[in-house]
């Protein structure tokens, strides 16, 4: 098993400097043109100088249809350059790995930022089944971000396939109801995803670093998902040319809910190449669970609430008798962990995280 602190070294060549990731986080920071906003910076870049190894973005929208919720990072077009140019080379002089999550909200595109009705695999209320056109333009759209993400100066992208976002509603077997060559079979259904990844790889070259993340099973917005099915979806994408798989389960120690006797982490090792780096996500606080989540078969954790607050928690992390700061927490103490009044009245919709005074 490797320390929690020994460098994680992508098959791309890509290292960091340990194997603690800030997660992907929705913060609410930047401007409603999506460019990047000085709060959105100011945080992510106090993880960097907290020791994180890798820094990886909130959710960044590859199309203005495709926004979730307001104050969401673009990366849709060129005119977010300066702004995303800025963060890349704040986060590289902090030391950091930085990475850009790039998606597509389909069914949960939030029309009133949008203005426009949202799109998914099938029809539902509010939303229209997507057509030829509009997939064949989402593909080019996650490619096209890359690449300015590869411009900006970041080390590598995740696709966000989780979460009940664009990849995980076709992925579904509730959502996707479609009879064409994007329904059906998980060949089919896996399709999008598998194609926007291969354009993402073919856009940006072999030596930047790309990963897709998934949801295992079934766990909030994200339906219709089967563990096996997840397995084989990964199987493919490292075919495709994914470097790593970033796991959201959510609660990362308990086993899977198929099979209540086996832990996901072993059996996606097992179905994955040894280069293809595995990252793991799910309430994960202490030091000691962190490192039983490697010796599971991850090669690095992904960190939300508790790096929300415990802004340097990788430095923390490596004095054995540290604990960390829980919730609930005030909105004082949130601030004074670096999360703009956006992002710390955010965090109130989280159940028992903020402390009402």
């Amino acid at each position: 098993m490797s320390s929690l602190f020994s460098p994680l070294a992508f098959r791309t060549g890509l290292s960091a400097r340990n194997r603690v990731v800030l997660a992907p986080m929705t913060n609410k920071q930047s401007h409603a043109d999506g460019s990047l906003g000085d709060d959105e910076l100011r945080w992510l870049c106090s993880r960097a100088e907290g020791g994180f190894g890798v820094v990886m973005t909130c959710a960044a929208h590859v199309a203005k249809d495709g926004q979730g919720w307001p104050g969401e990072l673009g990366i849709f077009d060129d005119a977010l350059l300066p702004g995303l140019t800025t963060l890349a080379t704040a986060l590289r002089e902090r030391g950091a790995v930085s990475m850009v999550q790039i998606f597509h909200g389909g069914l949960r595109a939030d029309p009133a930022v949008t203005s426009t009705m949202p799109w998914s695999a099938s029809p539902a209320d509010g939303v229209r089944e997507a057509t030829p056109d509009d997939l064949a333009r989402v593909i080019e759209q996650f490619a096209a971000a890359a690449e300015r993400a590869k411009r900006a100066g970041f080390d590598g992208v995740e696709l966000h396939g989780a979460h009940g976002y664009l990849f995980t509603q076709f992925l579904s077997t509730e959502q996707n109801r479609r009879a064409d060559a994007w329904g059906g079979p998980l060949e089919n259904r896996a399709r999008l995803l598998r194609d926007a990844l291969r354009a993402v790889r073919a856009r940006v070259g072999a030596s930047f670093t790309v990963g897709v993340r998934l949801s295992p099973e079934n766990f909030g917005n994200a339906k219709g998902l089967d563990l096996d099915e997840s397995v084989q979806t990964a199987r493919w994408l490292a075919q495709d040319g994914a470097d790593f798989v970033h796991l959201s389960l959510w609660r990362a120690l308990e086993p899977t809910a198929k099979r209540p006797s086996e832990h996901a982490l072993p059996i996606f090792r097992a179905a994955l190449p040894p280069d293809v780096a595995i990252l793991a996500a799910g309430a994960l606080w202490t030091r000691a669970e962190a490192e039983q989540v490697l010796a599971l078969g991850a090669d690095a954790v992904a960190l939300g609430r508790s790096a929300i607050v415990n802004r340097d928690w990788p430095l923390r992390a490596r004095q054995d008798a540290w604990d960390p700061r829980r919730p609930p927490v005030t909105l004082d103490e949130l601030r004074a962990e670096g999360l703009s009044e956006a992002f710390a009245g955010y965090m109130r919709s989280w159940k028992g995280f903020v402390q009402e005074v």
